[in-house]
């Protein structure tokens, strides 16, 4: 597997094809392989990075907070990539827009995949309907065990978070895991299984996002932008793509029907052609 050192930490990455540099950043629940199709595909005509972000996958550990953002432009600077596409999955999408903040000339297009976003404030409604999905899940006292992190978890509890998990984001609200692809689903309930394992087990860490945040400077993102929604996502999450829609200038909006919170695993095919079209149209730098 490879690794790359970019100066502050240790991270896995697969690179392939030549062309306009695209970078890949996976979802919160999930990891680099989230995105096997469109990796493979969009290599036909771009130079594609994919990579697990710090603590995730095959990358290294860290405690204490932690720069997503800046992780990013630190792997384009070690693999001498000037600028790119940034291709975004929830809050890989809010990483990536934080990037194009940051460092506005090393960003060349962005395409949000059932974003989140730095500075939103989820509101009482998703708190409490994520609370009554995943609560149950694991008993509160080792939970919190779990998540100050340096912990053993128990693999059932692993499990069952895993499949909570599946079932709020992955399937959605009134989805069951009979609505999805077997191999989406399966893909998903591994990534969320071992995300868990090496969550909790791993030092305690938290995002520092940028400041200040994309909320409130959305209208600063001058590159053409694709934000991609799942419309049997959850709500709220929904309603941050289209924030991103109106308030990015130019913004196109891409609206997936009986498609959950990772299109890239349960609608392959239509995501790839999407994103290759858009990429197929972006200004080469």
């Amino acid at each position: 597997m490879p690794m790359i050192d970019t100066g502050s930490t240790r991270l896995a990455y697969d690179e392939a094809g030549d062309g306009p540099a695209v970078v890949l950043l996976h979802a919160g629940l999930a990891d680099r392989r989230m995105w096997d199709h469109q990796f493979a595909a969009l290599a036909a005509d771009h130079r594609v990075v994919r990579y697990d972000r710090r603590g995730v996958g095959g990358s290294a550990d860290h405690g204490g907070p932690v720069e997503h953002h800046r992780d990013l432009l630190d792997l384009m600077d070690a693999l001498d990539i000037d600028r790119a596409a940034l291709v975004g999955a929830s809050y890989g999408g809010a990483h990536a827009v934080d990037a194009a903040l940051a460092a506005p000339g090393r960003v060349g297009a962005l395409a949000l995949v059932c974003p989140g976003m730095s500075g939103h404030r989820w509101p009482q409604s998703f708190t409490d309907a994520a609370a009554a999905a995943v609560g149950p899940a694991v008993p509160p006292e080792r939970l919190a065990r779990y998540r100050a992190g340096n912990a053993a978890p128990d693999p059932a509890d692993v499990a069952a978070m895993a499949q909570a998990q599946a079932r709020f984001m992955v399937a959605g609200p009134g989805r069951s895991p009979e609505d999805l692809p077997p191999e989406s689903w399966d893909l998903s309930l591994l990534m969320l299984r071992e995300l868990f394992a090496r969550l909790w087990s791993s030092p305690a860490n938290t995002p520092r996002w940028i400041d200040p945040p994309a909320n409130g400077r959305l209208a600063e993102v001058g590159v053409p932008a694709l934000v991609v929604k799942g419309l049997s996502d959850v709500r709220e999450i929904q309603e941050v793509a289209d924030l991103y829609h109106a308030g990015i200038p130019g913004a196109r909006l891409l609206e997936l029907p009986d498609t959950g919170h990772v299109p890239s695993v349960e609608r392959p095919a239509e995501l790839t052609a999407a994103l290759a079209g858009f990429l197929a149209e972006v200004p080469a730098a």
